[in-house]
């Protein structure tokens, strides 16, 4: 009988990891690919970029986990891999201005010049910035399909504009 419950536990934690990891996959294609689509990528190959990313991450772990788990030493091409994948993630936080994205600090400065999110932001919102009008956080993400703190820059830098 306490195999039996030692294995309703497994099934249960099982459930439990796989649950989550499908809740955070979906958001990391999803945020992923509205990255690929700001910056230009469109059809397939906007599709399977996010794909790739994930999978070297999923990799990189497992190799990991089983060096781990068998306690032998990590293989040095995955140690690489995997420090290069986390060297990515830390520059591709910060901004070219040296702040880091998602700060509410030095927001209009935190979207560069050469942005083209920039440009593209300033001819969708031509109209409403014309009339004196900022648009929402939330029409800024819905039209230029990006996350929240792109969004409060953006909107910082088209207020800018206004005023300018």
């Amino acid at each position: 009988m306490r195999d039996d419950r030692r294995a309703d536990y497994q099934v249960l934690h099982g459930g439990a990891v796989v649950g989550v990891a499908a809740v955070a996959a979906v958001a990391s294609y999803e945020h992923a690919y509205a990255l690929v689509r700001v910056h230009g990528e469109t059809g397939w190959i906007g599709r399977l970029v996010p794909l790739t990313v994930d999978g070297l991450i999923y990799a990189s772990s497992m190799v990991l986990l089983d060096s781990a788990r068998r306690q032998v030493r990590v293989p040095a091409v995955a140690l690489a891999g995997f420090y290069e994948l986390f060297m990515t993630v830390i520059r591709g936080a910060r901004q070219p201005d040296g702040g880091v994205s998602g700060t509410s600090e030095h927001v209009p400065g935190a979207v560069s010049g050469a942005d083209p999110l920039r440009v593209r932001a300033a001819e969708v919102f031509a109209a409403e910035v014309a009339a004196g009008r900022l648009p929402s956080i939330r029409a800024i993400r819905s039209r230029l399909c990006v996350g929240q703190p792109r969004a409060q820059q953006v909107r910082a830098y088209l207020a800018a504009l206004g005023d300018g």
